[in-house]
């Protein structure tokens, strides 16, 4: 039975994570906020006790970690200086930092353990092609997460310790249909030539084959899901 720590399971392409990873009878532990186990990435305490309750809930063995909490929220740059560097501040916490600190958390777990571990992180297309200009905060975050995957890949190969990167686009979950709705839907899904954003169990089918069987070889690959509204 392989051990998974997921984030962010509370609904969208988290909770189709978790449905796609236990129909493939993995054993999964998941982190939201009101069920699971839950857990504030706000909050700078939240990765490590979320990570030693998970080992709890999984007999003290977690072999693959699955980042993909996250916010979008909108941070203007004509927010007076304490707003917007606070709204910076709460976006790199939660999106880039809390998942630094459970890969971190995951990379000495294995070290300790002496057995190879897989981690799947969830960026964004924006890592690449950046965004909106009251999302500077969220493009660089997932950027970060792109390029800390491959550093985690670079440094660990050798110990069977992997690290993949999946970069989706606009994907139909509540955060995104908040999203659509204020650009204007149409002219917005104009700009995707596959007509369409992409649905949550279409990620989480890539995420659940990166964590159970992807081949080693694969380790640093950064995979895109944008219907070629961006292609590098």
């Amino acid at each position: 039975m392989i051990n998974i720590l997921v984030t962010g399971a509370s609904r969208g392409i988290g909770a189709a994570v978790v449905q796609s990873l236990e129909a493939s009878s993995a054993r999964v532990a998941w982190q939201a906020t009101a069920s699971g186990l839950p857990a504030d990435f706000a909050d700078p305490a939240a990765p490590r006790d979320l990570w030693a309750r998970a080992l709890d809930a999984l007999d003290g063995r977690i072999d693959v970690l699955v980042n993909n909490a996250g916010v979008f929220e909108a941070n203007p740059i004509d927010l007076d200086d304490d707003a917007w560097a606070a709204g910076w501040d709460r976006t790199m916490r939660i999106n880039l930092t809390a998942s630094a600190e459970l890969c971190r958390l995951a990379v000495r777990h294995w070290q300790d353990r002496g057995g190879g571990g897989r981690i799947v992180n969830v960026a964004s297309r924006a890592a690449y092609r950046g965004d909106s200009p009251a999302h500077w905060h969220y493009a660089a975050s997932k950027a970060g997460m792109v390029a800390m995957t491959k550093s985690i890949a670079r440094g660990n190969a050798a110990a069977g310790i992997l690290a993949f990167a999946i970069c989706p686009g606009f994907t139909m979950t509540g955060m995104a249909d908040d999203y659509l709705a204020s650009r204007g839907g149409d002219k917005l899904l104009a700009d995707i030539p596959l007509g369409r954003v992409a649905m949550p169990d279409e990620v989480a089918e890539m995420a659940r084959w990166l964590a159970l069987d992807a081949p080693a070889s694969m380790t640093g690959a950064v995979l895109d899901v944008n219907g070629a509204s961006y292609v590098r």
